[in-house]
């Protein structure tokens, strides 16, 4: 599908804030990179200012955001019918990572230049970050296994939610996953972490 100037535009100038910068990233930069003569003008046919830009971009993934969890959510419950409790651990884990790892630049854009920009991390908090922790209790509740848990599920979504994040976002600034524990160990061992929550805790199998 090809791609309109505008979300060339958007897409390349959150591509470069996550490489250099907000501040390091030029105007001139941005239309070049989406294929606009740099310096001509011609991001301002879309876009007032390049911080527009940024919030476009924060905007619009939110939006999106919102739409992929709904969608992920019946995913998952179409899906995991049929599988044990562990699998269905597993497959919300990855889609956690997943998700994380689609938003990767706009996650490094967030943890560097958006303490400047207070609306736009509301925006980011509200938008992207919080309702994937509310996915995660949702699903949780959603689970017969767990309905006779007596939990704090939203101080639980924040640590196997945040652990999720954490995990892409130290694997991307550093290098290499935390503890150079690669992904199928992480998943691992989040789901024994998460079948510990069981009123009446599982075998835990898996490998």
């Amino acid at each position: 599908m090809t791609r309109s100037t505008r979300e060339r535009i958007i897409d390349e100038a959150l591509r470069l804030f996550a490489e250099r910068g907000y501040s390091a990233t030029s105007v001139a930069e941005i239309e070049a990179a989406s294929g606009l003569s740099p310096g001509a003008g011609g991001l301002y046919r879309h876009f007032k200012s390049k911080y527009e830009v940024l919030a476009a971009a924060m905007n619009e993934h939110a939006t999106r955001t919102r739409a992929q969890i709904v969608d992920t959510l019946a995913e998952l419950d179409a899906a995991d019918a049929s599988l044990d409790v562990e699998a269905r651990l597993a497959h919300l884990c990855r889609a956690g990572l997943a998700k994380v790892r689609e938003e990767s630049e706009l996650t490094r854009v967030f943890f560097r230049d958006l303490s400047q920009f207070p609306e736009l991390v509301a925006t980011v908090r509200e938008g992207l970050l919080q309702p994937m922790f509310d996915a995660i209790i949702t699903w949780f509740r959603a689970q017969p296994e767990y309905a006779g848990t007596d939990a704090d599920w939203p101080a639980i979504a924040a640590v196997l939610g945040g652990a999720v994040v954490h995990y892409r976002l130290f694997q991307e600034t550093v290098g290499e996953p935390p503890g150079r524990a690669d992904r199928e160990r992480f998943v691992t061992a989040w789901v024994r972490l998460a079948l510990g929550l069981l009123p009446h805790p599982a075998v835990q199998t898996v490998g």
